[in-house]
């Protein structure tokens, strides 16, 4: 087994924070002589998966999301290839996004998952969770995970101090 990824899985949802996660990918990858694949998770709302059928207008509006999805994919695929990366494999799931990541970093075999993080804080952490602490716990592999400069200047407790004990 090599200590460096052959196969990288880069999750990205157009935030600022995946765009920095993309870059840090791209070098990743370029170092690394790694394949580079791309997966943006359409997000499906709970009813559309909770009460399949009720609606009757269901299919419509899970078609409309998946088209928009493709197409964020398609432009957000191309700004990595913008920035110099060379995408091995783009890849469109739809669903809940952090059990569509886990997945296909198995199905891919991939070494490494590089995804953003928003670094929600307090109550909206506690309804919402976090997708990158759940990827972090069911993934197959190890995860970087990139944070904003801002989230990272603005820890969620304070840092420990330097002086020893």
């Amino acid at each position: 087994m090599s200590t460096f990824p052959t196969r990288i899985l880069l999750a990205i949802d157009g935030s600022k924070e995946a765009e920095l996660a993309a870059l840090r990918a791209v070098d990743l990858a370029d170092a690394t002589d790694a394949e580079l694949h791309v997966v943006h998770v359409g997000v499906v709302p709970r009813f559309l998966e909770s009460y399949p059928g009720t609606l009757g207008y269901e299919r419509r509006l899970y078609d409309q999301i998946e088209e928009e999805s493709r197409q964020l994919l398609r432009e957000l695929s191309w700004r990595v290839k913008v920035v110099g990366g060379t995408v091995a494999g783009t890849h469109l799931r739809m669903g809940a996004v952090s059990l569509e990541i886990v997945a296909l970093a198995k199905e891919l075999q991939a070494d490494l998952i590089v995804m953003g993080c928003r670094g929600h804080r307090g109550i909206r952490r506690a309804i919402e969770g976090s997708i990158s602490d759940a990827v972090i716990r069911h993934a197959p592999c190890p995860v970087l995970v990139v944070r904003s400069h801002e989230s990272a200047e603005a820890p969620e407790r304070p840092a420990l101090s330097a002086g020893g004990r």
